[in-house]
Order: C-alpha cells, then structure tokens, then sequence
C-alpha cells in the first residue's frame, strides 16, 4: 500500500486531535509522528512515544545540525516544540503512513521542506479543518475555557482562516463521522496521486 503523509491543522476546537487519533487507531499502516519537546514529561508520558523529550541544550544542537522540518516556541508554557526530518522521512521511505496536527505556520514548514524533498512533495496532503466561526464559539464554550481563553482563540482562528488557500484539502467540519468520512476520502485521493506521481 502506497504510504502517505497527512498533514492536518485547523482551529481550536476543529476536532483535529480526534481525527488523527482515530486515523491511527482505525486504518491499518497509519501511525502518529512523535514529535520533540522541551517540557518535561507528564506521568504515565514516555519518551519516544508520547513526545520526544529533549533537554534546551539538546534542542538547540538539533535546530544548530538543521535536523527539525518545523520546530516553534509556545510563548505561553515557554517551551518549545518541533518534529525531526529523521521521524517523518524515515517511516514514510519504509512504506508506513503518517498522521500529525500541527499549527498553519508548521504547515508552512512542512510545505517549504516538501520542496527540497521529492519523498514528501509525492506521499504528503496537507488538510486544513475548517469551522465556521459562530459554531467555533458554540464547541469552545462547550470545553468550558474562559471568556478570554475564547477571545483569543477566536481571533487565532480568524488569522488561521486567512491561510485556508495554501492547503490542498480543506475538510468543512460538520460533525465527528462526517469529518472522518472526508479525511478518509482526502487519504485515498492522496494515495491515487503519490500512485500517479513519477
């Protein structure tokens, strides 16, 4: 089976977590990209497989040796995160598929990388998971956050909408089923295209 790589964002509350969970627990041949952190393990979290986890000093050898596709700090928690050339290409040239949500401006980095890397230009579909506003609202009340978590959530979402046109599939969230019937279908045309591709 040929592999593909999927790469999804969207906004807070769009379901992507969901979906890349049940990609991995319900298709055969899909897995989760472990990606790199500075924070510290939560219990029950291990290394290599919830997260890589990596000291600052670690980090900063790895950004200096160019071995991250993206990596950014989150300014809240002070830490940084980051997935390694090493954990996308790797599995992808072994034939296995992958699955990974990260922000637009890592898909922006993972787009840039697909240019100087023939593997990922061919097996990698990006997909963004678009809700309208008001039912973005409806789903973040609904987690219980704050008014003003919810603000800036909103206003992160609106900037992330001005990006929806630099993605090659754009999934209009509707409910849990739906969205993964319309990743599932996204999944099989990624394929028949790496299948296509020369």
């Amino acid at each position: 089976m040929t592999p593909v790589l999927l790469v999804l964002a969207g906004p807070a509350g769009s379901g992507k977590t969901t979906l890349c969970e049940r990609m991995v627990t319900e298709v055969s041949g899909f897995e989760r990209i472990v990606t790199t952190t500075t924070r510290a393990p939560r219990p029950g979290e291990v290394n290599g497989v919830h997260y890589h986890f990596f000291t600052p000093e670690e980090f900063d050898a790895k950004v200096a040796a160019g071995a991250f596709l993206e990596w950014a700090w989150v300014h809240k928690t002070g830490n940084r995160y980051g997935t390694l050339s090493s954990s996308v290409l790797d599995p992808l040239a072994a034939g296995r598929s992958l699955i990974i949500n990260v922000d637009v401006q890592g898909v922006e980095s993972f787009c840039k990388a697909a240019q100087a890397s023939p593997l990922l230009a061919k097996h990698m579909g990006t997909v963004f998971i678009n809700v309208p506003i008001p039912e973005l609202r409806v789903r973040l009340t609904g987690r219980g956050e704050s008014e003003t978590e919810i603000a800036h959530r909103m206003e992160t979402a609106a900037n992330e909408l001005k990006e929806i046109g630099k993605f090659d599939f754009v999934v209009e969230s509707q409910n849990r089923e739906a969205d993964f019937a319309a990743l599932l279908a996204i999944w099989h045309q990624v394929q028949a295209r790496a299948e296509g591709a020369v």
